[in-house]
């Protein structure tokens, strides 16, 4: 949440808005090269973990991402 706001106030002072679709909780071992991406946000419900790892894997060609909607 205290994430979202600073970017909200951010953008807002350049005359844009922006709306929270989700959250979750990432889990990064880059000495695996690994990221797994899973949870919730108890405040903005569960985000759609599967563009999120679709986003990841274009930025990180190079590790093993995966995804649950499992987990907190």
């Amino acid at each position: 949440a205290d994430l979202f706001e600073r970017t909200a106030e951010e953008l807002a002072r350049h005359g844009l808005s922006c709306e929270c679709l989700g959250g979750g909780r990432l889990s990064h071992r880059p000495e695996e090269r690994k990221i797994h991406v899973y949870g919730y946000s108890v405040g903005f419900g569960r985000a759609d973990h599967a563009v999120t790892t679709e986003k990841l894997k274009a930025e990180y060609p190079d590790y093993e991402i995966t995804w649950a909607d499992e987990g907190y």
